[in-house]
């Protein structure tokens, strides 16, 4: 049954047709039904040029003017709307496939472009027609069509690999995408790291996908989570559970944190520590950010871990288990016993590890770690989903801006934190709030959900 109800849904969407060695592809499967995306877009771009229509709409066609918002203006260019579109996006070229519902139209439509740069040349062979001439800039545009089917592609010199592949793409079937079935979607981006559904209206975003290599453990969802009733607040709050494969990559990550914090600690100990902790954890974590506060250059590890203030709690099996474990503590510099657990001096900072019941809890401040300890329920509750989260974007457009221009010179991580800033913050600093989950998928691989909610339109 599954088998026939996937064969279903790879039939009832048009595939992509997709050039060999493609970097990216976009795919939509039927134009006309991008209103409501477009919609979502329109209102973003008043705030994000980078999501206006207007500034990525020339990326649709390699020389045809399509525009997403009037799905009815591809009508005077021969193209069919209610068809799909399929964009190849390679390193030395574009090529997108559409289907035509008029070819004489379409035909002129493009000859009336490509010829601005004169030595047109026209050939048909088998029924394929082809049309090529140059760009002006020592590249190649045209487009292979043949019946309803026509690949137009715009290469960067030499245009015979692009020609042959159009040539491809429209005399034979294209390949269904199992991957852009298993993600609903109007508008799909597709890499060899993974693949993402776009859908909207004009108050909100949805994306969807799967990716392969985020830096992420494997997750599990277990029903019922110790913080599943806890309510989100801060910039970020996210509960997850982790899969037993998953809890050792966990504990690392926060020994890769004390080695950047605490340059003199003894990592044999740090190990030791760890290690111990990583037989006792559950999986079931929750992870809060409150704000983001920047106290000196962001260049510097240690800055960057202590500007996000935040803490990690973990649930135990055995309380007194992990109080032996967290014993040697005691012997790393600049360690001070507390009543539950442990403040460590650290490089520009304090770390807390405190223990309350079968709750284990790490952060990197004194008043967000115990809001977190304060918070923490009694009873669990289910989660629908292996990981949950919630984003508070005002909070993000502020620490966004907290990134000087000083602090990108040479730091590619800090540069695109900057570019964020710049393009995004001020839609950020206008939005009602950013939802999603993430589950773990076959081989490795993570499924992800996004929300981003705009205010209601008055």
């Amino acid at each position: 049954m599954l088998a026939l109800a996937l064969a279903a849904t790879l039939a009832a969407a048009p595939a992509p047709r997709v050039a060999a060695s493609t970097v990216t592809v976009l795919h939509v499967p039927q134009f006309d039904q991008l209103q409501g995306l477009t919609a979502f877009m329109t209102r973003a771009g008043a705030s994000s040029q980078m999501l206006n229509p207007a500034s990525w709409r020339g990326e649709l066609h390699p020389f045809l003017p399509l525009d997403p918002t009037r799905p009815e203006s591809l009508e005077a260019l021969g193209i069919d709307a209610t068809g799909p579109l399929s964009v190849s996006i390679l390193q030395d070229g574009r090529l997108a496939c559409t289907r035509v519902k008029d070819a004489k139209v379409f035909q002129e439509a493009s000859a009336n472009v490509l010829a601005r740069n004169g030595d047109v040349k026209a050939g048909t062979v088998k029924g394929v027609t082809t049309l090529r001439a140059p760009t002006g800039l020592g590249g190649y545009a045209g487009y292979v069509i043949k019946g309803q089917e026509a690949c137009a592609f715009l290469s960067a010199d030499e245009d015979t690999a692009l020609r042959k592949e159009a040539t491809k793409l429209v005399t034979k079937a294209p390949a269904a995408d199992a991957r852009m079935a298993a993600v609903p979607g109007v508008l799909y981006v597709a890499t060899q790291q993974g693949v993402f559904g776009l859908d909207g209206t004009a108050n909100g975003l949805k994306v969807e996908g799967t990716a392969t290599k985020l830096p992420l453990p494997p997750f599990q969802s277990q029903g019922t989570s110790p913080y599943g009733a806890m309510a989100p607040t801060g910039l970020l709050f996210s509960r997850a559970q982790v899969a037993p494969t998953g809890v050792a990559q966990a504990t690392g990550s926060m020994r890769s944190a004390a080695r950047t914090v605490c340059p003199d600690c003894d990592e044999d100990q740090v190990k030791g520590v760890t290690d111990a902790l990583a037989k006792q954890l559950t999986g079931h974590m929750l992870f809060a950010v409150d704000s983001v506060q920047v106290k000196g250059s962001l260049r510097k590890p240690e800055v960057r871990f202590f500007a996000a203030k935040q803490a990690l709690a973990a649930e135990v099996l055995d309380a007194a288990a992990v109080k032996a474990a967290l014993a040697p503590l005691t012997q790393l510099p600049g360690a001070k016993v507390l009543e539950d657990g442990y403040m460590l001096e650290a490089k520009a900072g304090r770390i807390y590890v405190r223990l309350k019941g079968k709750h284990l809890v790490v952060g990197n401040d004194s008043t967000v770690t115990q809001a977190v300890m304060t918070s923490l329920p009694e009873k669990g509750a289910p989660l629908a989903r292996a990981v949950d989260f919630t984003l508070d974007p005002k909070k993000v457009a502020r620490a966004l801006s907290q990134v000087s221009l000083m602090d990108v010179m040479g730091d590619e991580t800090l540069a695109a934190f900057f570019g964020a800033s710049t393009e995004l913050g001020p839609l950020l600093s206008k939005s009602e709030r950013i939802t999603g989950w993430l589950d773990s998928a076959p081989n490795g691989a993570h499924r992800f959900l996004l929300n981003w909610t705009l205010p209601q339109k008055p």
